[in-house]
């Protein structure tokens, strides 16, 4: 098996493509290890002294260390990949994906704006991101305001900001007249 490795634009995140199919739908986030506990490969890699993230694509693992260097944690990161995929035991254990749209906010009125903002995001945004190794998804609009989650190798990174509010804002706000301003939750 043959696990690629690229950079991400976040310098303590590195993205792993293990060349199959890693979430079926959705994507997964872990932020220790009391919730890698439903992920036997998660957990796997939280047994790894200087992993502090973990996230799951479609076809990749996105894993952010602490202060612990690459040259050390890498080979520890793909033997472990590579040894869950090899051992057949699913990515995740019987609970529902994370990307639930709970806890999503704005007016009833909004509903169309907010349709119009998912599909931008669907459609444009999303896919660029998960090339980066990471993901965002919407979690409200009030008052001209969207506000949305980054996840993976865009959470903590020193350009989420400028893909924010240079990337994101620019485009939902050309599509989207009622858009004033993006922000992360």
């Amino acid at each position: 098996m043959f696990i690629q490795t690229e950079t991400t634009p976040n310098p303590a995140t590195l993205k792993f493509l293990p060349g199959k199919v890693v979430m079926d739908a959705g994507t997964a986030e872990f932020l220790n290890a009391d919730q890698a506990a439903n992920s036997p490969l998660a957990s796997s890699l939280f047994s790894i002294p200087g992993i502090s993230g973990v996230f799951f694509g479609y076809d990749f693992v996105t894993v952010t260390k602490d202060s612990a260097e690459w040259p050390h944690l890498k080979p520890a990161v793909l033997g472990a990949i590579m040894e869950h995929f090899m051992s057949g035991q699913p990515v995740m254990g019987s609970a529902a994906v994370e990307d639930q749209p709970d806890g999503e906010f704005f007016d009833e009125g909004d509903e169309t704006i907010v349709a119009t903002i998912k599909e931008l995001l669907e459609t444009r945004v999303r896919p660029a991101v998960a090339q980066d190794g990471g993901d965002i998804t919407f979690r409200g609009f009030k008052d001209g305001k969207v506000f949305l989650n980054m996840k993976g190798a865009c959470a903590g990174c020193p350009s989420s900001t400028a893909t924010l509010k240079h990337g994101v804002q620019n485009l939902l706000r050309h599509f989207v007249p009622e858009v004033q301003e993006v922000e992360a939750v």
